[in-house]
């Protein structure tokens, strides 16, 4: 038998909840070790053994050890899931993934993301530009999700996992989901899913 996957994380960060997510839409075991980041804990010794580069998250599944939240959802669908489902099942549905997937890693991160960190964290970021590039995105996955139930299928995949966190949190940083129905409508649809568990709030500015 073997432990349970250990999850280094933030709870109050969105990478970290995709990956806590994908673990409870799949089922697997798991434990969470909440690293004291304002103290620098995620720059100790120790855990850069982890993370080379600093940032959470970072699993280690008896012995396998990874870090990046995008890396580490493709090695849970693969490791636990059914990869076709969740990775995609067609050249296409594989290419679309993983557009989504880098649109996580890009305009999600620099929008969305961003924002929320300036407010939530008061990390030293032009929030004003993160709220305009969200709005610019979120335009463009309204118009998406208007069409279609998922990201990148009819069904759920990696892209909705890696998109949903800080898009469903991005009033937070200031950004109000209001004007895009189609995405208040997926992000119900995303919640609704069997194990789903959300990320811990924080309170909106009074912009929001």
């Amino acid at each position: 038998m073997t432990d349970p996957v250990k999850l280094y994380r933030n709870p109050k960060s969105g990478h970290c909840h995709r990956v806590e997510l994908m673990m409870a839409l799949l089922g697997v075991a798991y434990e969470t070790i909440d690293l004291d980041m304002m103290n620098g804990a995620h720059k100790a010794p120790d855990y850069l053994k982890l993370s080379p580069l600093g940032q959470v998250p970072a699993i280690d599944d008896n012995g396998t050890i990874l870090s990046d939240s995008n890396a580490i959802l493709t090695y849970l669908v693969h490791r636990y899931g059914d990869a076709a489902t969740w990775s995609g099942s067609t050249p296409v549905e594989k290419a679309e993934i993983q557009r989504w997937l880098s649109i996580a890693a890009g305009e999600i991160a620099s929008g969305p993301a961003a924002a929320r960190l300036a407010n939530v964290f008061g990390a030293p970021l032009d929030r004003e530009a993160a709220m305009a590039k969200a709005h610019k995105l979120f335009a463009v996955m309204d118009a998406v999700l208007g069409r279609q139930p998922f990201l990148a299928a009819q069904r759920p995949t990696l892209a909705d996992i890696a998109a949903y966190s800080y898009v469903a949190h991005a009033p937070e940083g200031g950004v109000s989901l209001a004007g895009y129905p189609s995405i208040v409508a997926w992000i119900g649809r995303i919640e609704a899913l069997p194990g789903f568990i959300p990320m811990a709030r924080s309170p909106i500015p009074s912009a929001a």
